[in-house]
């Protein structure tokens, strides 16, 4: 053996004690360090030829790339809708990478099973019917690509082509509708083969990101009885809007096509009484995308996907080799997502639904988007802001009042960015350039918003 291995498996106790104080420090530190930062120079450095252990690695870590790193864990790290990770999916995380599990095939340990227990808990949270089978992927784009993927696959079954076996050009040109959608769903058509280009965007609700159920009417009577997908939004990133669930889902009564929903943070309003009716006709969707390292405060990457279809999934998925086996009526992982070996992501979300229960998880919900109202209260009040929509749940979108250009609004977000109290990421809004305040965190609190705030309005005078 070599070595400096031989020498870390031998001191292994203290080292990994050594690597717990690190992540500690880190975590401690979470209030002091800003939450983000302009990237420093870097200067990398060639590889050893002779390593130096890992004493010597966590020293190079700690001092030439912990102090860049941002305080993306902590509460005032408000942009890209991202989440923390809670105590329980911390040591979850931890757990996985010290197991080391592979849930590929149920033929040698139970890993897979606490996955398929892990999927369950999540249908119960967000109120799913046993008929949505899921499976953990590694984020919303993921999840997005395989719900399209068994959508292109229903699309073929129309069609009589099988796209997972003669090709995409087989199929034809298809047809994606849709409101507000979202920019990885353009890039998950790239991907697939039926092109970005393939998306129809349909009008939405006067002042809203919901799209417009007459325009959606229309836009599928004109295809004439074709097949096509319709991408609905359970929370715009923007605004977190709503399509109307239930009355889309009713067209498939006169119209065919896939109703595939990106709920990739809303579906967590299912946790909230005030808010849960905006989720009703989730479960009728034919393929859903929910990511839980954001709302669910889980680390990267963990994301969920699940279908009505699992027949279509294995068929487009499934990896014929005789060390794997044939798909049974339940199918291991490994026939259902593009991933043949992949980690047992599943136990951060086991830990995190274990330890706190629908109710702990109901809390950071329901905490976040009270936070997401006082901020929009004082935003509207503050001379220099302007809302740009309705503080409908968790984000707060809004801009400058005085020309918002887009060199504006980088210069107005770099300079709270580098006032260290928060970040918060650009958008764009009906033509306006703005901003968006994602609460997902649970950490946050009252203290933090006012902090937040006091961010910015000090950076009003960004250009001065």
């Amino acid at each position: 053996m070599y070595p400096k291995l031989a020498s870390d498996l031998a001191d292994i106790d203290a080292l990994l004690e050594r690597t717990r104080r690190l992540a500690l420090e880190g975590l401690s530190s979470l209030d002091r360090r800003p939450a983000a930062l302009a990237p420093p120079p870097v200067t990398s450095v060639p590889l050893p030829e002779e390593g130096i252990g890992l004493a010597g690695a966590l020293e190079a870590f700690s001092t030439r790339w912990a102090p860049g790193f941002s305080g993306s864990a902590g509460p005032r790290y408000l942009g890209f809708v991202t989440g923390g990770a809670t105590p329980a999916s911390v040591a979850g995380d931890w757990l996985t990478s010290a197991y080391d599990q592979n849930p590929t095939a149920g033929i040698d340990s139970s890993a897979p099973d606490l996955e398929r227990e892990t999927v369950g808990y999540l249908r119960q949270l967000f109120g799913l019917s046993s008929a949505q089978q899921g499976v953990l992927v590694s984020g919303a784009t993921m999840s997005n690509l395989v719900g399209l993927a068994i959508g292109r696959e229903w699309i073929g079954e129309r069609r009589d082509v099988r796209v997972s076996e003669q090709g995409v050009a087989a199929l034809g040109p298809v047809t994606v509708l849709g409101g507000t959608t979202h920019s990885s769903i353009y890039k998950t058509l790239g991907v697939l083969g039926l092109g970005r280009k393939a998306v129809k965007k349909v009008a939405t609700q006067p002042g809203r990101e919901a799209v417009d159920l007459a325009a959606l009417e229309a836009a599928l009577a004109d295809l004439r009885g074709e097949p096509a997908i319709v991408t609905a939004s359970a929370g715009t990133v923007n605004t977190v809007d709503f399509d109307d669930l239930v009355a889309i889902g009713a067209l498939r009564e006169r119209y065919p096509f896939w109703l595939h929903v990106d709920a990739a943070f809303g579906a967590f309003a299912a946790l909230s009484p005030a808010h849960a009716g905006l989720t009703a006709g989730l479960d009728a969707a034919d393929s859903i995308c929910i990511d839980l390292h954001k709302w669910l405060n889980v680390p990267y990457d963990a994301a969920v996907q699940f279908t009505r279809r699992r027949d279509l999934q294995v068929r487009i998925f499934q990896n014929s080799s005789a060390y794997l086996g044939v798909p049974t009526d339940n199918p291991d992982f490994v026939h259902l997502t593009p991933e043949n070996s992949r980690r047992l992501r599943a136990i951060a979300t086991w830990f995190a639904l274990t330890a706190y229960g629908r109710a702990g998880h109901a809390e950071i919900v329901e905490r976040n988007i009270r936070l997401a109202q006082r901020l929009g209260h004082r935003v509207a009040e503050q001379p220099g802001l302007k809302l740009l929509g309705p503080t409908r749940l968790n984000v707060v979108c809004f801009t400058l009042a005085d020309n918002p250009t887009e060199e504006r609004i980088n210069a107005y977000m770099k300079s709270n960015r580098d006032r260290g109290d928060v970040f918060i990421t650009t958008t764009v809004h009906e033509g306006t350039w703005g901003l968006r305040v994602a609460f997902c965190n649970w950490r946050t609190t009252e203290a933090d918003v006012d902090r937040v705030f006091e961010s910015l309005v000090a950076s009003l005078n960004f250009g001065s």
